[in-house]
């Protein structure tokens, strides 16, 4: 399909540059059509992630310049030659309808949504994807970016009819003509990677007897049994490590729910820095109550989460730990929170060093592990729902409570990712066109 206006040979892109803590803000060619199913979009805004900051400190084992950023919203300006009516049967929606000239946002990984993996929901492991703002392909932070596999990949924001969620079609299309872009964007990772850590913790099979009442293993089986656990063995303790925009969009799901839960929870946000601890307050806060239940909520430097996971639980631990930061000390406090036969989420994303464990400590505590990359556009539909529900929180930019703390120019981009790196802003997103 053709453009739907006349595209410059030239960009502004944001990129990086090895060694480390390298970042330009440059003129590049405007990507092309490679492949059938490619698209090309106009990125209105992109952001920065916490993630982005591997690369930039040099963590990320990379040694080649390239156009930075996984999180964009924008809008379709050119199609590959496999979109329209022809598009064969069985082939994703969008391939079939989408348009030059639609709102979209990307997951910040590409997924072909036609392979057994995609089938299955685990789409960030798609063997045809690959992720945003890499080596092997090319980012967001920039005006214009190619989007492989798009028909699979994107989000139809103007006909969001190829995507389902708990919220009726007429309610699903009043709910994004009301929310703006900026909250829109979080889409791409911070939030999907949030709910997804929410749900693993949450629907842990250790953390179930909590959930039905029943002791291990009955809690899997129908079936009268003797009932040994107590009220007091019911009662839910988490931990959620980093308080990050991603610890931040977790903290917000897990409250909403267990709000939906008739039982007791207590939960410790973490983070050794001041500034995000009041900022994790002010959102609690700011959640009304229907959305964050009965339980406690604290947030808390690290030695006073101990202290207070040790009297809240009797020095037993937690039941389930979110660690969503992404480093050997992240990961070694969750350890030490949880509880035995407890759960450990991690979504933080971990670079080379050997995890800080032997297999006495392993086999010692009956642990469990969740690792890896959020599926998000499995997740899109889930977060969506919770995006239109917490606009309080997701829906405004630069206050205490505000997820979103900054929309900047471009050109600000080194500044920006030094202040971000050193935790003096939160999320900063970049239009692209200022």
């Amino acid at each position: 399909m053709a453009p739907s206006n006349s595209m410059p040979e030239t960009m502004t892109a944001i990129r990086w540059h090895p060694p480390s803590f390298d970042i330009r803000v440059e003129s590049v060619p405007v990507p092309k059509i490679e492949h059938p199913d490619d698209a090309i979009v106009k990125v209105t805004l992109a952001a920065l992630c916490g993630s982005d900051l591997h690369v930039y400190r040099g963590h990320g084992g990379v040694d080649k310049v390239h156009t930075s950023g996984h999180e964009f919203i924008g809008e379709v300006v050119e199609l590959g030659a496999s979109y329209g009516s022809h598009s064969p049967k069985g082939r994703p929606e969008l391939y079939a309808t989408l348009k030059v000239g639609d709102k979209v946002v990307s997951p910040f990984t590409v997924n072909c949504g036609e392979c057994s993996v995609c089938r299955m929901g685990y789409t960030c492991r798609c063997p045809s994807g690959s992720l945003f703002g890499s080596v092997a392909l090319e980012g967001g932070q920039a005006q214009y970016v190619r989007v492989p596999k798009a028909g699979g990949t994107l989000f139809n924001l103007s006909d969001p009819k190829s995507w389902h969620s708990t919220l009726s079609p007429d309610m699903k299309e009043k709910a994004l003509s009301g929310i703006a872009d900026s909250s829109l964007l979080m889409l791409a990772d911070i939030l999907p990677t949030g709910v997804f850590a929410a749900v693993q913790a949450l629907n842990h099979p250790k953390v179930l007897p909590a959930l039905s009442g029943r002791p291990w293993p009955t809690s899997f089986f129908s079936g009268d049994v003797s009932a040994t656990v107590l009220p007091e063995d019911r009662l839910l303790t988490f931990a959620i490590i980093g308080l990050g925009p991603v610890g931040l969009c977790a903290s917000v799901s897990l409250l909403d729910m267990l709000s939906t839960q008739q039982l007791p929870f207590q939960i410790v946000a973490i983070d050794p820095v001041e500034s995000r601890r009041e900022k994790a307050m002010a959102v609690y806060k700011k959640i009304d109550q229907a959305g964050k239940g009965s339980g406690k909520f604290e947030a808390l430097s690290i030695d006073d989460a101990k202290n207070i996971v040790a009297t809240w639980t009797g020095g037993v631990g937690c039941t389930a730990v979110l660690e969503v930061v992404g480093n050997p000390s992240a990961i070694s406090l969750a350890y030490d929170l949880v509880r035995p036969f407890g759960a450990i989420v991690s979504v933080g994303v971990h670079g080379e060093p050997q995890m800080p464990f032997t297999g006495r400590q392993l086999y010692n505590k009956n642990v469990s592990f969740d690792f890896g990359r959020c599926p998000a556009r499995a997740m899109f539909p889930m977060a969506f729902d919770l995006l239109v529900k917490r606009q309080d929180v997701f829906g405004e930019v630069g206050g205490l409570h505000s997820l979103v703390d900054r929309i900047v120019a471009p050109k600000e981009a080194p500044e920006i990712y030094e202040a971000f790196d050193q935790s003096k802003i939160g999320k900063a997103i970049f239009d692209m066109w200022k």
